[in-house]
């Protein structure tokens, strides 16, 4: 069996082989991840799509009843949903990444109460240059030390810099 360096993620591990990385799915939150997303990330962008269509169906309605805040309401909710599919399209939710493939990582630090730590990996999948986020554990499940802890093991595998 591989030698292999194991770190915490918000729904479950990620192995870092010598290979490759592998992300594991355990517990509730990761079941839940599996079913709903899976390992496309096709299925949440299409029903943002669909959420933004009703959205700016409303918004027309709203429009042509002379009801003007909820017109820029409606409209600009479904401008940020349309934003985030578009920023979205090239993410992937791949369960393995080759390390030959891996272009390079970025660490983002948490912004406490907003955002969690993650890492963007960034590799190349049938010639497209593809992300894929992996999101470290929260503050209310150790999330500085698990953090501490991946970053280090990133770094000791020449995988950040």
């Amino acid at each position: 069996m591989e030698a292999s360096k194991i770190f915490k993620t918000k729904t479950g591990f990620c192995h870092v082989l010598p290979d490759k990385l592998v992300l594991t799915r355990e517990g509730a939150v990761g079941e839940a991840a599996e079913k709903l997303i899976g390992t496309s990330i096709a299925r949440p962008l299409i029903i943002y799509g669909l959420v933004a269509a009703f959205l700016l169906y409303n918004a027309f309605q709203s429009f042509s009843e002379k009801e003007y805040g909820i017109t820029i309401l409606f409209a600009g909710v479904s401008i940020w949903l349309l934003y985030g599919i578009g920023s979205s399209l090239n993410n992937s939710a791949t369960p393995e990444i080759p390390r030959t493939a891996i272009q390079k990582v970025i660490f983002k630090p948490a912004r406490p109460g907003l955002t969690r730590a993650c890492f963007e990996v960034f590799f190349t999948e049938s010639g497209v240059i593809r992300k894929r986020l992996i999101f470290l554990p929260g503050s209310l499940n150790d999330g500085p030390i698990e953090t501490a802890k991946a970053v280090e093991m990133m770094k000791s595998e020449g995988l950040l810099h």
